[in-house]
C-alpha cells in the first residue's frame, strides 16, 4: 500500500542538468539537496559555525536567565508585582507559591506600573533578537512570550459566545431554543462513506513520525531547517493520502506538486478525523495529537504559502446543515424532545422500553417527512436527529457520574458535622500525603465545589472542544517549543478557552454560594501548555469517577452471595461502612492537592484538583478495599466499563 510517509517517498530526481539551489522554493524544499534551504528570513548570522544541540532552536537555553519583563520563576508570565526583599519580578501565581511560608511570607510585593511593564518586555524582545539574529517578523513558531501575551490579549477582546444554557428540557415541556443553541457545537456524526476515509487518515497517522521529527532538540535542527522538515513531513502525509486514495491522481500529485487542486479532498478528510475525536473522545488517542500539530503547522503563513492553501475547515455542525437549508425550525419542534431522548432498561418493564422505542422511532420518521428540503433528504435529517442523540449519551457517560458522586457526597456525609471519626473529611498537610489541611466542613465544600466544577465542564464541553481547536488553529497565536518539565511541549496562548473557562468557573462558584481554594486557572503554562492538553485533562474525568460509581453500585448485589457478603462484613463491618469507607477516603485524598512533581504545583488551583484525583487512582491498589473492586469486575481506569 502507498502510504509512506516519509519524505524519501516525494523525491524527484534532479537531472544531470539541474544544479541545487538554496533558494526557499517548494520544489528545493522536496527535492533531494533539502539540507541546503533554510528559511531567508531565519539564516544565522554566522552559518559556517557548527549549531550545537538547541542553538538557533524556540527553547531558551538553560543557563539563559528569564527575559525582561518576565516572571523569574515560569519564565512563562508577563511580571505583575516586584519583591522589595528579593529584588525579582514574579507573576502573581508564582509570588504566592514561593512566598508562602517561612521568611519569605513576610516578603512585600509591590504592583508593577503597566507603563513601566511594557516598557520592560518590548526591551527584552528587541534584546532578544539582536541576541539571536533574528528579524522582528519572524515566523509563528517563533515568536517570544511577550507576543504571544500581546496577542493572546488582543484574541481575547474578539467576540466569543459564553452564554450558558440552563437545564435540558423535559418530555413534554417546551423545548425553546436550548436545541438551536447547543446544536452549535454538536458534530454530525460521520457517514458509512466518511468512514473509510477516516479509516485511512488514521493508518496514515499511526504510521506517521511527524512530531517526532518536529518537536525534537535535534543536534543541528535550527529554526530555518525546522520550518524546511515541517513542510516536507506536511507534504509527504499529504501526497500518501492521496495516493491511497486515488493511485492515479496520487501520481499525478507526485509529478506535478500540485496541492492546491486537492485541496478540498484534504480539508474534508483532516475535518473528518477532528469531528469524529470530538464525539468520541476515547478514540485516536495517539493520533489527534498528530493531527491538530500538523494542521496547527499547515497554518504557518510560511507553510500556507507553499502550498497555496489552508488545510483547515470549520467542523460540520448539526447547526449548519440545518441553517443552509432552512430547517432550523426542526429544533424547536417539541417532537425533538422524544426524538432524541435516550431510552434507560434500568428498573423498567420491558413492555415500558418497547413502548418508548417505538414513540422514539415514530418520532423520527415524523421529523424527517416534516423536514426534508431539495438538499436535505431525509437520511440527512435523521443523521442529525441522531447526532444530537449521541450528544445525551456523551453527557450521561462522562457529566452524570460526577452528578452521581455529588449525591454519595450529600446521601453518606454531613455538610458540617461528622457522625464519628469514620463519616470525617477532615485532612491535614504532611498527613498521608495531603498538601491541603481542611476540617470536615471545609473538606466537603471543597470537594462539592470541585466535583460541581466539573460537571459544569462536562457538560460544555463540545463547546470548550470547538474553542480550544479555534485557538490551536488560530493564525494570530504562535505556539513556542519549550521544556515544560514533561519533555517538550507547545506552549500556546488559548485566550478563547481561557474566557470560556471563566465563564464555566463563575457559575459553578455562584451555584455552590462559596469558594475554597484558588481560582487560578493553568492554560499556555507549564502545567497546562496549550488547549489540547487541556481538553485532553479534562475528558479524561469520567475514566476516574465512572469505574467509582459503578464499583459503588454493584456492592449491593455481591452481598447477595453469602461468601463475599461474610468478608465485607468481616472486613468492613456493614455493606454501607464499606461504601462509606470507599468514598470517606476518595472524599479526603483524592482532593488533598497532592500528585505534583514539586511543592508548588497541584495543590488547590484549578487543575490540581483533578490532578490529586489521578494520584489517588494511582494508589488505588495500595487501598484495603481494593478487592472489592476487583470483584465488581474493576480491571483499571483506563479500561472498559
Amino acid at each position: 500500500m502507498a502510504l509512506n510517509t516519509s519524505s524519501n517517498s516525494i523525491e524527484p530526481t534532479l537531472q544531470p542538468n539541474e544544479s541545487p539551489s538554496g533558494n526557499f522554493t517548494l520544489e528545493n524544499i522536496l527535492g533531494s539537496n533539502h539540507e541546503a534551504v533554510e528559511h531567508p528570513r531565519l539564516k544565522e548570522k554566522d552559518s559556517g559555525d557548527a549549531t550545537g544541540p538547541g542553538e538557533g532552536w524556540d527553547e531558551e537555553s538553560a543557563v539563559r536567565p528569564a527575559a525582561d519583563g518576565f516572571c523569574v520563576e515560569c519564565e512563562d508570565q508577563p511580571a505583575q508585582v516586584v519583591c522589595d526583599t528579593c529584588t525579582d519580578n514574579y507573576c502573581e501565581v508564582c509570588f504566592a507559591a514561593q512566598h508562602r511560608k517561612g521568611s519569605r511570607k513576610k516578603h512585600i510585593a509591590k504592583p508593577i506600573p503597566s507603563g513601566a511593564k511594557s516598557k520592560s518586555v518590548q526591551n527584552g524582545a528587541t534584546a532578544d533578537a539582536k541576541k539571536n539574529g533574528e528579524q522582528e517578523d519572524d515566523v509563528d513558531m517563533d515568536d517570544s512570550d511577550e507576543e504571544l501575551d500581546r496577542i493572546s490579549a488582543e484574541a481575547s477582546k474578539a467576540p466569543v459566545s459564553t452564554q450558558i444554557l440552563g437545564a435540558q428540557p423535559t418530555i413534554g415541556s417546551k423545548v425553546g431554543e436550548w436545541f438551536v443553541e447547543r446544536s452549535q457545537y454538536i458534530p454530525l456524526r460521520l457517514t458509512y462513506g466518511e468512514r473509510k476515509y477516516l479509516r485511512l487518515l488514521e493508518a496514515a497517522l499511526q504510521v506517521s513520525e511527524y512530531t517526532d521529527k518536529i518537536d525534537t532538540l535535534g543536534f543541528g535542527l535550527s529554526k530555518p531547517k525546522r520550518i524546511v522538515h515541517q513542510i516536507r513531513e506536511l507534504c509527504a502525509i499529504l501526497s500518501g493520502l492521496v495516493l491511497a486514495a486515488d493511485y492515479k491522481q496520487g501520481q499525478e500529485l507526485f509529478t506535478d506538486r500540485d496541492f492546491q487542486s486537492n485541496a478540498d479532498f484534504y480539508q474534508t478528510i483532516f475535518e473528518l478525523g477532528r469531528r469524529h475525536k470530538i464525539m468520541n473522545p476515547d478514540k485516536m488517542r495517539t493520533t489527534y495529537g498528530k493531527l491538530i500539530y500538523l494542521l496547527q503547522d499547515s497554518q504557518s503563513p510560511d507553510v500556507r504559502d507553499m502550498l497555496s492553501f489552508s488545510c483547515v475547515k470549520p467542523i460540520v455542525s448539526v447547526y449548519t446543515i440545518l441553517e443552509e437549508n432552512d430547517a432550523l425550525n426542526m429544533l424547536r419542534d417539541d417532537l425533538i424532545m422524544v426524538a432524541t431522548q435516550e431510552i434507560y432498561s434500568e428498573g423498567r418493564s420491558r413492555r415500558e422500553v418497547q413502548r418508548d422505542i417505538k414513540n422514539k422511532e415514530r418520532a423520527i420518521e415524523t421529523l424527517a417527512s416534516k423536514y426534508q428540503r431539495s438538499g436535505l433528504n431525509q437520511e440527512q435529517v435523521r443523521q442529525c436527529i441522531y447526532s444530537i442523540g449521541d450528544n445525551h449519551a456523551f453527557l450521561r457517560t462522562n457529566r452524570d457520574p460526577c452528578e452521581k458522586m455529588i449525591a454519595y457526597l450529600k446521601q453518606h456525609f454531613h455538610p458540617t458535622h461528622p457522625k464519628d471519626n469514620k463519616s470525617s473529611l477532615a485532612i491535614r498537610s504532611g498527613k498521608q500525603g495531603a498538601r491541603l489541611s481542611h476540617d470536615h466542613a471545609k473538606q466537603y465544600a471543597y470537594v462539592l465545589q470541585s466535583l460541581t466544577l466539573w460537571r459544569e465542564i462536562l457538560h460544555d464541553m463540545f463547546r470548550l472542544w470547538s474553542l480550544a481547536e479555534q485557538d490551536l488553529l488560530a493564525e494570530n497565536v504562535p505556539y513556542r517549543l519549550r521544556d515544560t518539565g514533561q519533555g517538550l511541549n507547545r506552549v500556546q496562548a488559548a485566550p478563547k478557552t481561557f474566557r470560556m473557562m471563566h465563564t464555566i468557573l463563575h457559575r459553578a462558584q455562584q451555584s455552590v454560594g462559596t469558594w475554597i481554594g484558588s481560582s487560578a486557572i493553568h492554560m499556555g503554562d507549564h502545567n497546562v501548555p496549550n488547549a489540547l492538553m487541556f481538553i485532553d485533562k479534562y475528558s479524561q474525568i469520567y475514566r476516574i469517577l465512572l469505574p467509582i460509581c459503578n464499583t459503588l453500585s454493584q456492592i449491593p448485589s455481591l452481598a447477595e452471595k453469602p461468601a463475599l457478603r461474610s468478608y465485607i462484613e468481616g472486613d468492613f463491618g456493614s455493606i454501607d461502612n464499606c461504601v462509606r469507607e470507599i468514598l470517606c477516603d476518595f472524599f479526603q485524598h483524592g482532593f488533598d492537592g497532592s500528585g505534583a512533581d514539586n511543592f508548588f504545583d497541584a495543590g488547590s488551583c484549578i487543575d490540581g484538583r483533578l490532578t490529586s484525583a489521578w494520584n489517588w487512582c494511582a494508589q488505588l491498589e495500595k487501598k484495603r478495599y481494593f478487592p472489592v473492586f476487583l470483584l465488581t469486575g474493576f480491571v483499571g481506569f483506563d479500561g472498559d466499563w
